[in-house]
């Protein structure tokens, strides 16, 4: 027991919501980290090419900040990345002119991400 809790209760998640990327763009890089060490995760996040690994490095530096701050943990090693998705946002819908009168749609896609760490590997692996 930790702090009246169960070590198996040691959870912290963080989210991102209307993220202006892709879903199909940002799940890519997601699936590099899910069920990776924290401290692995945001390495391999940091030097990511991507456009979306920045934006997912922050929310990763969330949820283990959340699970220091709640739980007493004192290292991101102890943690591992459980769960981590990304779910389709609002489109913005614009529009662009063409010729003869004509108009094109153009659809920005939006994201929200969201990633949990805990103190167990996802899936007993």
């Amino acid at each position: 027991m930790i702090g009246g809790q169960s070590v198996a209760d040691i959870s912290s998640r963080a989210s991102v919501r209307d993220v202006r990327i892709t879903a199909q763009k940002a799940r890519r890089v997601v699936n590099l980290v899910r069920g990776m060490k924290a401290d692995e995760a945001l390495s391999v996040l940091k030097f990511a090419p991507q456009a979306a690994g920045e934006t997912i490095y922050k929310v990763l530096a969330s949820a283990v900040a959340n699970a220091k701050e709640i739980h007493g943990i004192r290292d991101a090693s102890e943690l591992y990345v459980t769960e981590a998705f990304v779910d389709e946002g609002v489109t913005l819908k614009r529009f662009r002119p063409r010729a003869q009168g004509r108009a094109y749609r153009i659809n920005k896609r939006t994201s929200h991400i969201t990633l949990v760490v805990s103190d167990k590997k996802a899936g007993g692996r």
